[in-house]
């Protein structure tokens, strides 16, 4: 490498006197505007040289890493201290397809296994080298915002009432109690009440109604005004956002969905876990793509929460995959169900509901479950706590065997989530398109199938009924009413 000259030594000598000086000048004043138009950029969220997503992927693959290792480990501990004192899932129904009594309390390796991954991300912030953050304009001193107490108490909420249901079999009204708990924590911190930015505000436009915009931040949402005499409230009014509410409801509804839509396809071995991966793996794309934008103050949150559900699914799925020594029980699924959620209901923070809607397309499989169970028992005039055998793995398992419902499954999840990627960077009207047609297209094949099995049900009834109304009629009588004469 050639050594870098001083200007001096390449100034020929019939330059004019002080041309050296006034290039250097030059020079330093560029430095000095380059640093200034880098630091304006940062404060206004316009990074030059942003990573790529592969850059942040690296940079926090330790929260996967710590996630799974975790998991892998504490699962066999789980599964001993399960079969210890007796917390194991007898198959006392036809529907189950294990033999053997087998151990639950997977989920809370997996719970374990995500808040570890957690921890090393809040660790990384006083020990740098563990996780390198990305860069962004949000950030707490040198490093992005850590995923809030909100979500980690919603987490072992949800835990704890799985690990309850599983020891004592508590009341589904327990269980809806928790899972609300869990939701009005994230409503409590914010946590995805915007998502309800893009529709509400629109609609409010479009009927001539006025919105407004929140103190201190660039958020546009609609106040309904409550008249309140001064006498009472100084202010003279109670002013409610309506985005804010209207966020506040649906996020208790989505958490309540996501939690038993996972509960219900947890139904196989390996399914849950496997499914959840693909699906995170999805939303971590997304995620990565909003952080080389700098999109909020989330990305950080978002991107360790997915490392770290991954990883702790990988850890536990060789000891669930066919054949299962232990199973998630209702302490993983719904675990899985609220953190998969929580990812997807954070898409929306700046407002984006669209990628709300894609992140619900990269988690399709459980929704189509529960949306055709729903139809399904309805067809069949069943209440919808009964159980049945007729959820899209149990009909794959029945051509395919338990490994190949599984694989396939496997298949049809990556295939939304590449779909729900598509909707996140590329023009969404053709990905919802074919998010529909692939969607109606299981749905019409589950319900055709089922419904194929209502009407077999109800044509062996009747030939029951036929036979023993033949049965009881004397020899010498006529045909029994209503019957059908033999042909001539």
């Amino acid at each position: 490498m050639i050594p870098a000259r001083s200007f001096e030594s390449l100034t020929p000598d019939h330059l004019p006197p002080g041309v050296v000086s006034r290039i250097q000048q030059m020079g330093d004043e560029i430095s000095r505007l380059s640093s200034q138009h880098r630091d304006l950029s940062a404060a206004a969220g316009i990074l030059p040289d942003a990573p790529t997503r592969l850059d942040v992927f690296h940079g926090y693959i330790a929260v996967l890493g710590v996630a799974f290792l975790v998991t892998l480990v504490t699962t066999p501990l789980m599964r001993r201290l399960a079969v210890r004192y007796g917390i194991v899932d007898r198959p006392s129904e036809a529907r189950k397809i294990h033999k053997a009594p087998t151990a639950y309390m997977g989920g809370a390796a997996v719970y374990l296994g995500i808040m570890a991954g957690v921890l090393i991300s809040y660790i990384a912030v006083a020990l740098p080298g563990l996780v390198e953050f990305h860069p962004t304009s949000h950030s707490q001193g040198d490093s992005p915002l850590g995923v809030p107490p909100s979500i980690l108490l919603g987490l072992t909420v949800i835990m704890m009432v799985g690990l309850s249901d599983d020891i004592l079999h508590i009341s589904p009204h327990v269980k809806v109690a928790g899972q609300l708990l869990a939701a009005a924590a994230l409503a409590i911190d914010d946590v995805g009440v915007r998502v309800a930015k893009n529709i509400i505000v629109p609609i409010a436009k479009t009927l001539g109604f006025q919105t407004s915009t929140l103190d201190g931040t660039s958020m546009e949402t609609v106040l309904l005004s409550i008249p309140i005499p001064t006498e009472i409230l100084s202010t003279g009014a109670i002013h409610i956002d309506i985005v804010y509410w209207a966020g506040t409801a649906i996020i208790a509804l989505f958490v309540l969905g996501a939690c038993n839509a996972s509960n219900l396809i947890d139904g196989l071995d390996g399914l849950l876990s496997g499914v959840t991966a693909i699906a995170n793996v999805g939303l971590l794309i997304v995620a990565l793509t909003m952080a080389v934008l700098d999109d909020g103050p989330r990305d950080a949150q978002r991107i360790v929460l997915c490392m770290a559900v991954i990883g702790a699914c990988l850890g536990f799925l060789p000891h669930n995959f066919n054949p299962a020594t232990i199973f998630l029980g209702d302490c993983g699924s719904l675990l899985l169900g609220f953190a998969t959620i929580v990812v997807i209901l954070t898409l929306g923070d700046t407002g984006k509901t669209n990628l709300v809607f894609a992140g619900l397309v990269i988690y399709s499989i459980p929704i189509i479950d529960t949306s055709l169970a729903i139809v399904r028992r309805k067809l069949a005039r069943k209440r919808m706590s009964d159980p049945d055998s007729d959820h899209l793995h149990h009909m794959l398992k029945r051509a395919l065997g338990v490994k190949g419902a599984v694989l396939t499954l496997y298949a049809i999840g990556a295939s939304f989530a590449i779909i729900g990627i598509g909707m996140s960077l590329w023009r969404a009207r053709a990905a919802y398109l074919i998010a529909l047609i692939y969607a109606c297209f299981i749905a019409v094949i589950a319900i055709k199938i089922a419904r194929k099995k209502i009407i077999d049900e109800q044509a062996r009834k009747y030939d029951e009924k036929l036979a023993a109304a033949t049965r009881a009629q004397p020899a010498d009588a006529g045909p029994a009413e209503g019957s059908v004469p033999p042909s001539a």
